[in-house]
């Protein structure tokens, strides 16, 4: 069968974006330092920007924002050190008189429906000498040691933690070169509409971060108010924490909502810490996944809260966590997409008869 010219340049195409993303899958693992410096410079080339327009040198303009992202990205991460140092002497103390309460009161009680359990108080004893009451070195000894972090993931993190700076720095360095050289792969005939698509599309996350931005401080906000309010010593760093994480969907609720447990448990060794993060974390989900994301993102980006929430848990669903993390952006570009290719279709001979 003889193809039209339209057929073989609609198949090149085709072929085209069969090989990228065939490319993609198989150097996935190599690629995802270079998405995520790609990602980051996305964010920050527009405070690049500012700074060149007003007449700052780029290569220092580049350095400040990416020495200013990276502090605050460090930040974020040093509000863990003063729950562990806090909560490991804790730990220590109460893990020994928790197991040992459980076992007097929960115990009997699963036994009356025919569960026999029963702590190892003994055990956990040891265990807690031999590890949590060993010094920093030994910890960090005892974990290098060990061949499966201590060899190829840990290389792998270090190499990450230096490559990522790295392509971060050249990639704001050459944006607009490299703007300008993916503008002129496009064909001639083309330009005017991918350009005006990536417009759009550009315009539809800028307001998907900002929505995002805000909703992680008021999560802040939330979670550091509602745990000072049942006493929580460590309110302000583990709320902080839990609000700026929940950038990454689940599992930063997740981590947060397991360090206000351990907090919550540790320092008040009853019930009432577990009903406390029960209380303020269910509460500060329902807030994030029925008000504050499908309002403030979903909103902003014109997608409908339903659609939000199903795209979180469809892209989750066929991506993981690499999904979840890319669902509300690829949604927004979708959306642009989908409106073009509604608008062609209400004036195409298909349509109008």
């Amino acid at each position: 069968m003889q193809l039209t010219p339209a057929q073989r340049q609609t198949l090149s195409w085709l072929l085209i974006a069969v090989i990228g993303v065939l490319l993609v899958w198989l150097l996935a693992p190599v690629l995802m330092p270079f998405l995520f410096a790609g990602i980051l410079a996305y964010i920050l080339e527009p405070a690049v920007e500012k700074l060149v327009k007003r007449k700052v040198p780029r290569v220092l303009a580049v350095t400040l924002v990416e020495v200013a992202a990276f502090v605050l990205i460090l930040s974020v991460l040093l509000l863990i050190v003063p729950i562990v140092s806090k909560e490991l002497p804790l730990l220590r103390e109460q893990l020994p008189l928790l197991a040992d309460k459980l076992n007097r009161t929960v115990s009997p009680w699963l036994a009356q429906y025919g569960i026999e359990v029963a702590l190892d108080v003994a055990s956990i004893k040891a265990f807690i000498v031999k590890y949590l009451g060993a010094n920093v070195e030994d910890g960090l000894t005892t974990l290098l040691s060990s061949a499966r972090i201590g060899g190829s993931f840990l290389l792998a993190l270090i190499g990450n933690a230096v490559l990522v700076p790295a392509v971060l720095f050249y990639l704001l360095m050459d944006w607009p070169r490299l703007i300008s050289r993916i503008d002129g792969l496009v064909p001639p005939r083309l330009r005017d509409s991918v350009r005006g698509f990536m417009r759009e599309s550009d315009e539809m996350l800028g307001q998907y971060l900002r929505g995002q931005l805000l909703v992680m401080v008021i999560l802040a906000v939330f979670y550091s108010v509602g745990l000072a309010l049942f006493r929580f010593d460590l309110a302000v760093p583990v709320g902080v924490f839990t609000g700026l994480a929940v950038f990454i969907p689940y599992l930063g609720f997740g981590l947060g909502m397991l360090l206000a447990l351990i907090a919550g448990v540790l320092q008040f060794a009853s019930w009432y810490g577990v009903i406390a993060v029960a209380v303020v974390y269910g509460l500060g989900q329902v807030i994030e996944s029925f008000i504050l994301t499908p309002r403030l993102v979903g909103e902003r980006i014109g997608i409908n809260p339903l659609t939000v929430i199903f795209a979180l848990l469809a892209f989750g669903h066929l991506a993981g966590f690499v999904g979840v993390l890319l669902a509300l952006p690829v949604c927004a570009v979708l959306v642009v997409a989908g409106k073009r290719v509604l608008a062609w279709y209400t004036g195409s001979k298909l349509y109008l008869g």
